[in-house]
């Protein structure tokens, strides 16, 4: 979800986009929903916890004369199990994926943009690597570790013109979250957030179309914007009604 829709934002800029996606049938469906947009629309199938499949597809995508100067780590997997039920097995994989991945895709197009001396890197992150969200002891450990690579990754590659930051967002409707929040998940989000609302992945693409452009977001770099409605600085709140 969040991944189409920056693609989408991307392209609607003027640029050319490169998605990336696990699953062949996603991204068979991207193209031919976004036919529109022709040659500026690049699918590559990749899994991000393969390091040697990244640097790969990286080193091929700078020779083809497709160089990067924005990268989004949007892929992910998640979990909800209480921590008492969390296998080792579970953490190892949403740490590959969600950590791991993040840091070689973007380590591989940083190697690339420090040549240029220009690239904008965002880690999508979550609210849960932030607050202790029930169920989400390995997601949350993987989203708060994006959030210290992060600021690492920003403060190493400044001197070398590379800024990279984060977004952390709150409950996205995305078509996993429309499959997997049950009513009473619904009803808890909405009773924590103040806006009383999911986000859109939209609204999340417009946070990152703005760390993307240089011409807007040139000395930013090491933050994390957060997507979430206000929950993560509320407090005490009233009913509205």
């Amino acid at each position: 979800g969040i991944g189409r829709a920056v693609t989408e934002a991307v392209l609607a800029e003027g640029w050319t986009a490169i998605a990336v996606d696990l699953s062949a049938d996603a991204l068979a469906r991207c193209r031919g929903e976004i036919s529109d947009a022709g040659d500026r629309l690049i699918c590559e199938e990749l899994d991000v916890a393969d390091e040697a499949a990244v640097a790969a597809l990286i080193d091929g995508l700078e020779t083809s004369g497709n160089a990067l100067t924005g990268v989004v780590n949007s892929a992910g997997t998640g979990a909800d199990i209480p921590a008492l039920g969390t296998t080792a097995e579970t953490f190892r994989k949403l740490l590959w994926v969600n950590l791991v991945g993040s840091f070689v895709v973007a380590r591989e197009a940083a190697r690339h943009m420090a040549e240029r001396r220009r690239g904008s890197i965002i880690n999508i992150a979550s609210v849960s690597g932030m607050v202790g969200n029930t169920g989400r002891v390995a997601y949350g450990a993987s989203k708060g570790g994006i959030l210290s690579a992060t600021k690492v990754m920003a403060v190493e590659w400044a001197n070398l013109g590379i800024r990279v930051n984060a977004i952390s967002p709150g409950p996205i409707e995305t078509p996993l979250v429309t499959r997997v929040h049950t009513a009473a998940a619904r009803q808890a989000w909405h009773e924590r957030v103040p806006s009383h609302r999911y986000g859109t992945p939209e609204e999340v693409a417009g946070a990152a179309m703005f760390l993307l452009d240089e011409s807007k977001s040139s000395y930013v770099t090491g933050h994390t914007l957060v997507v979430d409605g206000g929950m993560t600085v509320a407090g005490l709140m009233h009913s509205n009604d």
